[in-house]
């Protein structure tokens, strides 16, 4: 059975702006370039810039003309629940994992996707301690590995956990009862 949003939600309507970083020409400051892995987009090669920790916003007044021109004409990219559906369905079946994929369908949020040591995910944000389903699988992988994703996505009275190795594992996929704010 496929779910449908009522309110017309899909991972079609939620499909998002691409997103781009910024860089500098060398020795001509003031105007940024969106920059991908092969250089600009106005076509200036990386090796000729300096990389900066922000996106490119194309309507800034400071934006390459070229640069904002193929930023706005790139395909848009899937949303954080299409990205996470896709992880998520190589995870184990059982009924967490489809209740989660549809959640995901349905456009529930996406609250937190890090990655990062395994040891302070699990302790600062895992909350391992209020899942029901799959705790256990859960706790194992976050103490197997030395860096780990992972993901948590409230939906109706369910918190889940995804747990994304980096090693290319299957997701694992755990839940709890929400509490309420």
């Amino acid at each position: 059975m496929i779910d449908v949003p009522a309110d017309g939600w899909s991972f079609a309507t939620a499909r998002e702006p691409a997103r781009f970083g910024v860089c500098e020409v060398n020795g001509a400051p003031g105007v940024e370039h969106a920059v991908s892995a092969r250089g600009t987009l106005c076509g200036i090669s990386a090796r000729h810039t300096t990389l900066y920790l922000h996106l490119f916003v194309p309507g800034a007044l400071q934006s390459c003309r070229r640069c904002r021109r193929q930023a706005e004409a790139a395909p848009t990219v899937p949303c954080a629940q299409e990205r996470l559906h896709d992880r998520v369905r190589g995870a184990a079946q059982g009924q967490a994992r489809d209740d989660l994929l549809a959640a995901l369908r349905r456009g529930a949020k996406v609250g937190l996707w890090i990655s990062g040591p395994s040891a302070s995910l699990a302790k600062d944000y895992a909350k391992l301690d209020g899942l029901t389903d799959g705790a256990g699988p859960a706790a194992e992988a976050f103490t197997a590995a030395t860096t780990i994703g992972l993901a948590r996505v409230d939906d109706g009275r369910w918190r889940f956990l995804v747990v994304l190795p980096e090693d290319g594992g299957c997701p694992l996929v755990a839940r709890g009862p929400r509490v309420p704010p």
